[in-house]
């Protein structure tokens, strides 16, 4: 079993925790403008998109030729990604960046205030990221613990926390959003 770390790398990556608290605040002083069926079509989109994304990473590591519940160290994952052919570091850095543009896409197609757009671009982006461990978990039975450490995102630099550090940001942000 792995230790509790409190901190992601690099330093920055940190800093998201910050995100639902900067949400809260600037969502507390006018109720945000989102029904909830919107809510609930929006998270129907979140979860899935979620589990989608859990199904390409079992599938990168099974094309790779590592078990669907591979975990290595931060050494080892950086020997991974330093030796994948460059080819398909790029295809994965594209990958991510059209998940943002996937994600920020509904935002702007869903509501059409600003202060909305960012309220649902929150919201989907937490559904996703916490239905993506929850894709995982149930289908390759990875992470094996919250303490795993994981890959978080490759954009700009390879980004590494426990998983209970993305977990923690989703629900807060989730929290932000049902409780405004």
């Amino acid at each position: 079993m792995n230790h509790f770390q409190l901190f992601a790398q690099p330093w920055w990556v940190n800093l998201l925790v910050l995100i639902p608290f900067a949400a809260y605040y600037f969502f507390r002083k006018q109720r945000l403008s989102i029904t909830k069926s919107q809510l609930l079509f929006l998270a129907c989109f979140g979860t899935a998109f979620g589990f989608v994304e859990a199904a390409v990473v079992v599938y990168l590591r099974t094309v790779l030729g590592f078990p669907a519940n591979y975990t290595p160290v931060i050494s080892q994952q950086m020997q991974l990604f330093t030796g994948l052919p460059k080819t398909l570091l790029t295809i994965e850095f594209f990958r991510e960046l059209a998940t943002l543009v996937m994600l920020i896409s509904v935002a702007l197609v869903a509501v059409q205030k600003t202060k909305e757009r960012w309220a649902v671009f929150l919201w989907i982006f937490a559904l996703w990221d916490l239905f993506y461990y929850i894709g995982l978990w149930l289908t390759v039975r990875w992470p094996s613990s919250l303490t795993t450490t994981d890959v978080l995102f490759l954009v700009p630099v390879p980004w590494y926390a426990q998983v209970w550090f993305p977990i923690l940001v989703s629900l807060l942000s989730i929290g932000v959003i049902i409780f405004h």
